[in-house]
């Protein structure tokens, strides 16, 4: 039934290329063990960072708890100021305010809004939201001070509150020419005290899209009441 093969000869041959395609199946297999291994990692570590961004984007997310704007001239119906009261969200860790971004959508358009410590004539302390240009916002500390950015960051303990201008654009319409007067006067313009200016103020509505570092996104609704009574007045937006 068998045949036996008595040629040494024969038989080493036969035995050297089993061996051979054996070797080569080792290696392409260990090849492809490789590939999947470092495949695997890839997918792993990529899931990872993925899964950290779509928790931080839940997490590190800055919540906003009031939205007030204060009346600066009662008769022609315009605010001097918009404060937006924020805190970070439950579970959140720090989050820098000088790192965020505001998206603003208003009246006169819209606009990317940076954080700033300095007024706009780039020297001095800021006294109010009447000198802030039209890119920027700053922030206030539970005394009414407005703080650096080392200081702007949001913890467990601390609350602080968003202000822009809102009689730069997009919210009025000025520009930021208009807010300062760089002749060297050092003589800021305020909107509602300027008849050819206009301010954000009675009946009108803007929105507004604070981002974190984290790039998590808290959307804010800003719609001012159809009538102010007094010039000072906090009015809910």
């Amino acid at each position: 039934m068998f045949e036996f093969i008595n040629d040494r000869e024969d038989r080493g041959q036969v035995g050297i290329g089993t061996l051979i395609v054996f070797i080569a199946m080792v290696l392409v297999a260990a090849i492809a063990a490789g590939v999947l291994i470092n495949t695997a990692g890839f997918l792993q570590s990529q899931a990872e960072a993925t899964g950290q961004e779509s928790t931080d984007l839940v997490s590190e997310r800055i919540d906003v708890t009031s939205e007030v704007g204060i009346v600066g001239n009662n008769s022609t119906g315009e605010l001097k100021s918009v404060n937006v009261t924020v805190s970070g969200a439950a579970g959140a860790d720090q989050i820098d305010l000088s790192e965020s971004t505001i998206q603003a959508v208003g009246p006169n358009g819209q606009a990317n809004l940076v954080f700033t410590d300095t007024p706009a004539s780039g020297s001095g302390d800021i006294g109010n939201a009447s000198q802030l240009n039209a890119s920027e916002f700053a922030v206030l500390d539970s005394d009414g001070g407005f703080v650096d950015s080392g200081n702007a960051v949001l913890d467990d303990d601390t609350d602080y509150t968003i202000v822009v201008n809102p009689g730069a654009e997009p919210f009025g319409d000025m520009t930021n020419d208009d807010i300062y007067n760089a002749s060297g006067s050092n003589e800021y313009t305020y909107a509602h005290t300027d008849s050819s200016l206009s301010a954000f103020g009675e009946g009108e509505s803007s929105s507004l899209e604070i981002v974190s570092p984290s790039s998590a996104t808290t959307s804010v609704e800003l719609n001012a009441p159809d009538l102010f009574t007094e010039d000072g007045e906090a009015v809910r937006l």
